[in-house]
């Protein structure tokens, strides 16, 4: 392992609570599980990712279920990059893609919260935070080896 390539390892360590935060709101989602929340106040889950909720769901996919595809999309990206150049090579490019569009939608998504359901579910605030945090160091990692990209080999390595 580089040194360099630490943001690409600590979003791979986050991606396993954002798998975790995700499989326990589809478990909610799906009925499996009931989760403490407080209804009637500005964290209400079950209005927000509740089986009942008009917005936990894209048609009859969960949204926790494409947080689940996010989260192991970047894992596997990751995890199977030694095993492929061609992965390897974009793997910054992927995990910023990835990412992006995961912040994007949880952007959407906060602003649902806000402005249409008025009320929050701190579980997918936790996600929110998540992707974020993906997000900048897949930033940081793709700038670095865009810059990286320029140099020769012998200062790529360190």
């Amino acid at each position: 392992m580089r040194l360099r390539e630490w943001p690409i390892h600590v979003i791979q360590l986050l991606s396993l609570p954002g798998l975790l935060v995700s499989f326990y709101l589809y478990l909610y989602h799906q009925e499996v599980i009931s989760i403490r929340c407080s209804a009637g106040t500005i964290f209400d889950c079950s209005q927000v990712s509740g089986p009942a909720s008009p917005y936990s769901s894209v048609g009859e996919l969960p949204i926790a279920a494409l947080g689940l595809i996010g989260y192991a999309a970047v894992f596997l990206v990751i995890w199977l990059r030694p095993f492929s150049a061609r992965l390897t090579r974009y793997t910054g490019a992927l995990l910023l893609l990835i990412t992006g569009l995961g912040v994007a939608f949880t952007l959407y998504l906060k602003g649902l919260e806000l402005l249409v359901i008025h009320a929050l579910c701190e579980y997918c605030l936790y996600s929110a935070l998540i992707m974020l945090a993906m997000f900048i160091l897949a930033l940081l990692s793709f700038t670095r080896e865009r810059r990286s990209a320029g140099r020769p080999a012998s200062d790529s390595t360190a």
